[in-house]
């Protein structure tokens, strides 16, 4: 099991995670229509051409979705009861095809769950970075989180 217990989390704690991803069109194009996303930043590059972006940029949605899905593996891979929400999620530079993203992840808080003695709640800052080292996403995210089992 990858994930960390509940317990063994320390507010303060960082996760350079090591998976970095680099996003490509296809991602871009197939999150976008699969989620009847029709919006012209994420498909048309000749309207694209006219914008301050002068491309397209990738799906937000999908950029805080791989954002969230690079940390699990060092977080709450295998500890994790339920995601309770996201909030503050910001992205202010724009992800494009053939970015490469790397995330950081922080312990903000930590609390004991009152109705499930094994199991607390955690708020991570999650932030995603270019290549080029620029904050192009961040959110904090909250969960419920199983603690290391009795025995």
């Amino acid at each position: 099991m990858p994930g960390v217990w509940f317990d063994e989390l320390t507010v303060g704690q960082r996760f350079e995670h090591p998976i970095r991803r680099t996003v490509t069109e296809t991602d871009n194009v197939l999150f976008t229509a699969m989620t009847h996303n029709p919006a012209l930043l994420h498909l048309d590059e000749e309207y694209m051409k006219g914008t301050p972006f002068g491309q397209r940029i990738v799906n937000s949605a999908f950029t805080l979705g791989l954002m969230v899905g690079i940390s699990v593996g060092d977080t709450t891979l295998g500890t994790a009861v339920a995601n309770l929400g996201w909030d503050e999620v910001r992205f202010p530079k724009p992800l494009f095809h053939g970015d490469t993203i790397h995330v950081v992840s922080e312990v903000l808080e930590l609390r004991d769950s009152k109705s499930r003695p094994d199991q607390g709640i955690v708020t991570f800052l999650h932030q995603a970075f270019n290549q080029d080292d620029e904050l192009v996403a961040s959110c904090k995210r909250s969960g419920l989180q199983r603690k290391r089992p009795q025995q």
